[in-house]
């Protein structure tokens, strides 16, 4: 992390997007500082993967604004958010090319990819695989190796959309131990989770989605020890919202 400048906080204010005349998001407003896990909940369609993506950048939004501190968020020529999917792409190539090319892509010279690329790969567990098609590994080998692209790319922020999506407890266990590991080293973790046990395990903050709204932004022990509205009540209940 840099430590006289950066693009946080991120604030997004009145954010809203819609499509064939549907909002699927409307009024969304809170401000990502430095630090932490924040985990963004909600039923199915509230707009949790789509807030991640308007955040990132990758699309844009009908109303409102998302900024980062950092005009787009980059410092030095480099954009400093990243993102990793609930379904990594996996290029037609070893585990060592799929990071090569993710640090060529964000525009790493030739010899800092090698060096930055192994440092990756071992940090993540990976480095007995690197020659290994990315393809052919298991689910949480690839969730692994997609965090450490996105690692890898030194982001004071990474995006991520449901990170242990169907994979098996041990698994899982090892991708919550890393994004923990991130966030005491001062990475700024924002991610989208139907695990409602995982959110009070990892996070810090709880950002509740219904219907497009954001409902309740609290900490997570607020959250889930004293939910301020019906909505969030229900949801934590396990009750079906609409």
């Amino acid at each position: 992390m840099q430590a006289q400048s950066s693009v946080l906080p991120l604030s997004v204010s009145d954010l809203g997007f819609e499509t064939d005349g549907r909002a699927l998001l409307s009024g969304v407003s809170f401000s990502l500082p430095q630090g932490g896990i924040t985990a963004v909940v909600g039923p199915n369609g509230a707009g949790k993967s789509l807030l991640l993506r308007l955040c990132h950048g990758l699309l844009t939004p009908s109303s409102g604004t998302v900024r980062w501190a950092a005009g787009d968020g980059v410092l030095g020529g480099r954009k400093r958010h990243a993102m990793v999917f609930q379904k990594p792409v996996m290029l037609r190539r070893s585990v060592r090319a799929n990071m090569d090319h993710a640090l060529a892509a964000a525009g790493w010279d030739a010899g800092s990819r090698a060096e930055r690329s192994q440092a990756a790969l071992s940090r993540f567990g990976l480095a007995a695989l690197a020659d290994r098609p990315a393809r052919l590994l298991s689910g949480g080998e690839q969730q692994r190796l997609a965090v450490a692209r996105a690692w890898a790319l030194a982001p004071e922020v990474i995006f991520l959309d449901e990170p242990c999506s169907n994979l098996d407890p041990g698994a899982t266990v090892r991708i919550e131990a890393m994004l923990a590991e991130l966030a005491a080293e001062g990475v700024t973790l924002m991610m989208t989770t139907h695990d409602l046990a995982q959110a009070r395990r990892s996070a810090g903050r709880v950002l509740f989605l219904d219907r497009g709204d954001l409902v309740e932004d609290a900490s997570a022990e607020t959250f889930f020890d004293a939910p301020r509205t019906a909505q969030a009540r229900a949801f934590l209940r396990g009750d079906l919202l609409w």
